[in-house]
Parts: structure tokens; C-alpha cells; sequence
């Protein structure tokens, strides 16, 4: 005990957290205060007013009855998510198909929850979202790290090899993947996929986080006769709505029901479900703001070319760029430009997210800079 004259350190280590826990991290992002923020893939368009007034519209309605609990199934909001996906995907789905919690983050929690575990594992290719792993060790999951090519996409034979020796629980496929951007073809999920179930079978994990931003479709139509497939979706990217916390999922309704012997009670407040469903009354608008962030994501790809650098094809409305000797050291000049981007701990790249033009024009200004010092 500390008592006058005396200092006893009592840490993490002092406690008895489980072992797959020592010595980790809590994930999470540099928050500096700097003229240009270009490091968490947020959209950097604020909501356009009518929007901001339609969810004080919602919200206040949905006040009346804050002292009862909100809708624990938010069936209009996933009926309202279902019509958007069927929609942009062309794919029907219904209100069966869709389960929403806080963030695709809880999403994932819940579905290793169900179906990964103590004694239980999950495999992702990395790097890619390094949440997957964090969160599989939260829930006591086992983690292996599957194999990518040294140009990021996935060693496909050498992933089915590892799903066929490890016969994993869950598979996680991220497209277009974080950090690198890259888009995953169908046909290596469906490869994948194929694997997996051979193997086990297991379930596949189709993380969408930024598919809005792609080139190509979404995977949705694999869906069809493949019970064991889900596609993980976010509200934070292109709705620009990274403060509201609300991921969701597309499924077989089997899966929709499992996820929920695991949900806490009520865990979409009523707040939360009434600014979602005013976020999706204006779809159209808030996806004119993705077409211009595309643009912008390509400008800076052709830029950082053109100014030497490496960089990976994205689909994301991030760019991965390099290569450096030093990364880090690369990211501390950048940010002594006044512009913050992300380390994301792959060696000798960094990563950028698309910003408006003026942010963008910043950051090139900052890298053809450093561009410059490394060459004298």
C-alpha cells in the first residue's frame, strides 16, 4: 500500500487479467491537435443541414419515450438497412437478414462471441484490420495470422492451406482491406469460403467497412445459399457518421437469430436508432459526398506517384503509401508539417485518408517535402 514517504507502482501486470491479454495494446490512433487530421478514415464532410435537422427531429420524438426502454430488435431500423443494401446492391434482402449493433466493432464482438470462444479460433490476413485479432483475443478467441502476397493481396493456395491445417472457427476477409486498401476479388472468397467449410466448417466474415468507396460491388449476392457467409458494414465511413456508432450485418436469418443469444438487452438506445434512421433518408446526398472522395482518393494516388512514392491500389478512401527505411520517422516529419497521418506498424508504409481538397493539397505540399529531404 502507498502510505506518506513511500510510492508503491501497481500496473496492469499487478492485476489478474487473462494471459492472452499481458502485454497488448489498446487500439486506437494518435488524437493531435493539428491543422490537417488525415489519420482514422473518417469522412471529413460535416452532415449537410437538413440532415442535422431531421435527426434533431427524430431525436426529440424518440425523448418523449426515453424513459422506457428503446425497440430491442430496432426492427424499423434494420428494415430501414435492409431497403438501403437491397438498393445500392441490387440484392433483396429483409429485415431477416439484418442484425445493427454500435459500431461494426460490436458487430464482430458479437460474432466471435457466438461463434468463436475459448477453445475456439479465427484467421485474418494481415495486415489488414488488426481490430479482428484484438477482438478475437477479447473474447478469448485464439488468433492466427494468415499469409498476403508481398503486394498485399491474399496468397490464395497458401491461405486455403492454412484454413485446412488450422480448421479455424471463423475467417475474416476484409475488402477493400485496412490498411493497404486493396479490393478482394469474389473469387478468392468464394475460394475461401470453400476452404472453410471443408475444413470445419466455419464461418466467413466479409468485413465492408469501406465498400462504399470501391471501384467494384459489394460481395452481398454471395449471400445467396451460403448460410455461413456474412457481410459486415458500417454507418462511420460513407454516411460520415463516425459518431454515431452504428455497424450492422447481412446474413442468413440464422445468423441474425445466433447473434442475438449473445446481444445485451437493448443495446441500440432509442437516440441511436432515430439519428440511424434519419441518416437514411438521405442517402443519396450523403453518397454524393463519397463520388467526391473518390475523386480526391485517385487524385492523391496519381500524386504520390507522380511524386515518387509507392503506392498500394486502393478501393478505400485511404491511400497506403511508401516506401520509407523508417516509416515512423516519415510519419514525425509529416506531422511536423502540421498534417497527421496514420502509422499503422507496416513496415516502411503509411497510410492517408482522403480528405477535402484543401486538406489533401496540405498534405501533398507536406510529403513532396519530405520527398525532397530524403533526395539531397
Amino acid at each position: 500500500m502507498e502510505g506518506p514517504g513511500r510510492q508503491v507502482t501497481f500496473g496492469i501486470d499487478d492485476l489478474p487479467v487473462r494471459d492472452e491479454l499481458r502485454g497488448k495494446s489498446p487500439y486506437g490512433a494518435p488524437q493531435l491537435d493539428v491543422p490537417v487530421r488525415l489519420n482514422t478514415n473518417e469522412n471529413p464532410y460535416p452532415l449537410p443541414e437538413a440532415l442535422v435537422e431531421r435527426i434533431a427531429e427524430r431525436v426529440r420524438e424518440a425523448a418523449r419515450d426515453l424513459n422506457r426502454y428503446p425497440d430491442r430488435d430496432a426492427v424499423e431500423l434494420r428494415t430501414g438497412l435492409a431497403e438501403y443494401l437491397t438498393k445500392t446492391s441490387g440484392h433483396p434482402l429483409d429485415v431477416s437478414n439484418v442484425w445493427a449493433a454500435n459500431g461494426s466493432n460490436e458487430v464482430i464482438q458479437q460474432l466471435l462471441q457466438t461463434f468463436g470462444g475459448p477453445g475456439r479460433t479465427a484467421i485474418g490476413f494481415e495486415p489488414s484490420y488488426s481490430m479482428h485479432g484484438l477482438i478475437a483475443r477479447g473474447t478469448g478467441t485464439g488468433w492466427i495470422s494468415g499469409p498476403r502476397h508481398d503486394d498485399f493481396t491474399i496468397d490464395v493456395p497458401a491461405a486455403e492451406r492454412a484454413i485446412a491445417e488450422h480448421r479455424p472457427d471463423v475467417v475474416f476477409v476484409t475488402t477493400p482491406n485496412n490498411p493497404t486498401g486493396n479490393a478482394v476479388p469474389a473469387e478468392t472468397v468464394l475460394a475461401l469460403y470453400g476452404a472453410a467449410q471443408r475444413a470445419k466448417p466455419s464461418m466467413v466474415v466479409v468485413d465492408e467497412a469501406y465498400i462504399e468507396f470501391s471501384h467494384g460491388a459489394s460481395l452481398l449476392p454471395l449471400l445467396d445459399g451460403r448460410p455461413n457467409l456474412v457481410i459486415s458494414r458500417t454507418m462511420s465511413k460513407a454516411f460520415g457518421a463516425a459518431g454515431l456508432r452504428l455497424g450492422y450485418l447481412a446474413a442468413h436469418p440464422a445468423v441474425v437469430d445466433a447473434v442475438q443469444l449473445v446481444r445485451l438487452p437493448y443495446h441500440l438506445s432509442a437516440v441511436t436508432q432515430a439519428t440511424a434512421l434519419a441518416a437514411l433518408e438521405h442517402t443519396d446526398t450523403l453518397l454524393k459526398y463519397v463520388e467526391q472522395l473518390k475523386t480526391e482518393r485517385d487524385r492523391l494516388v496519381a500524386a504520390l506517384r507522380a511524386a515518387g512514392y509507392e503506392v498500394t491500389e486502393s478501393d478505400a478512401n485511404f491511400v497506403q503509401f511508401g516506401r520509407f527505411a523508417d516509416s515512423h520517422a516519415a510519419w514525425r516529419k509529416i506531422l511536423d508539417r502540421g498534417v497527421l497521418v496514420r502509422d499503422n506498424g507496416v513496415p516502411g508504409w503509411l497510410r492517408v485518408t482522403a480528405g477535402t481538397p484543401e486538406e489533401n493539397d496540405a498534405f501533398l505540399d507536406a510529403v513532396r517535402e519530405v520527398k525532397k529531404e530524403q533526395s539531397t
